[in-house]
């Protein structure tokens, strides 16, 4: 259960640093959030709980292939808020499509041969 509380503190202080450092310098605090932070701290949890280099291999791979479908909603946001979108309605609008295409990645994935 601590080690549970741990990962849960670390993931929690890496989120509430990006959003302070965003709130006076929104491009750093972008580049943080851009950086693959939590995919590196899920690697580490995972491999301390199970160290299994083909196990690790498989997240790894599938985590690039689930990265993709999440690109376009930082695309589409800063277009619907320009426009004068409320921003609940722009953020629900870039998770909805978000889903769309990670279902659309889950299905046509392995169509092409992805370990997903």
């Amino acid at each position: 259960m601590l080690y549970l509380a741990i990962k849960a503190l670390v993931s929690g202080i890496i989120v509430a640093a990006v959003s302070e450092v965003a709130k006076r310098y929104p491009g750093f605090g972008a580049l943080i959030a851009s950086l693959p932070l939590v995919s590196v701290l899920g690697m580490i949890w995972l491999w301390r709980d199970k160290p299994d280099a083909e196990n690790m291999a498989a997240h790894a791979g599938a985590t690039f292939w689930y990265v993709l479908p999440s690109l376009p909603m930082f695309l589409l946001m800063p277009v619907l808020l320009r426009h004068g979108w409320p921003f609940w309605l722009a953020l629900t609008t870039g998770c909805a499509l978000t889903i769309a295409l990670y279902l659309g990645m889950t299905w046509a994935g392995p169509r092409f041969g992805l370990r997903l």
